[in-house]
């Protein structure tokens, strides 16, 4: 189970997320309770261990100008939130960077299609909530064979049981890792990966 840890903002979680196994780690270079500046980005890119897929996160903003943050971050992948088209796929391909897109349950069908993102990303009908949902649903979108991360109210109690029934290649956390809003709990990002990675292990 490939497993991504976002929203990560100290050296601290950084190291906690890649001593865990994670496989990647997500930076949120835009509006939010974790929000980092691309120039702290670079400085926790210094707590990644080489090799490790580090993402810069966007919501709104243009792929254009994700591509340029990201950039100046020092960071290698790009995940893109809101409406996209295949043209901005092209726009961080072009740039030399790899794309997570990620869309909402409630989204339009052709945006589950494959646009040649490098990873679909599938949220709730409404993200941010924190809120586990119908994570079932998500096998009627036809994506067996498709590399793809489940995303929404996952934590390190619900995470196996999520990923088996939405039928799910990946994951990613953010909230359900937290101590509080925005702050990362050292602990939970353990358990979070062990779980996914280990769903036999639990209970």
């Amino acid at each position: 189970m490939f497993v991504k840890v976002c929203g990560l903002s100290t050296p601290e979680s950084v190291r906690a997320a890649a001593d865990a196994g994670a496989d990647a780690v997500g930076f949120v270079l835009t509006s939010s309770p974790r929000e980092v500046t691309a120039a702290q980005a670079r400085e926790l890119l210094a707590y990644v261990p080489a090799g490790l897929p580090a993402v810069g996160v966007f919501r709104h903003e243009a792929a254009a100008d994700a591509v340029e943050l990201t950039r100046e971050a020092g960071l290698g992948w790009v995940q893109l939130h809101g409406d996209r088209t295949p043209a901005d796929v092209r726009t961080v391909h072009d740039a030399g960077l790899r794309l997570i897109r990620a869309v909402t349950m409630s989204a339009a069908p052709e945006a589950f299609a494959d646009w040649g993102e490098d990873l679909l990303l599938i949220d709730a009908a409404v993200p941010g909530s924190g809120e586990a949902w119908d994570y079932a649903s998500v096998r009627a979108k036809g994506l067996v064979g498709r590399t793809w991360l489940l995303a929404g109210g996952l934590d390190p109690a619900n995470v196996a049981g999520a990923a088996a029934q939405a039928g799910a290649w990946g994951v990613d956390v953010s909230s359900g890792v937290e101590s509080s809003r925005g702050v990362k709990d050292l602990a939970k990002i353990r358990d979070f990966v062990a779980a996914a990675k280990n769903p036999a292990a639990e209970g």
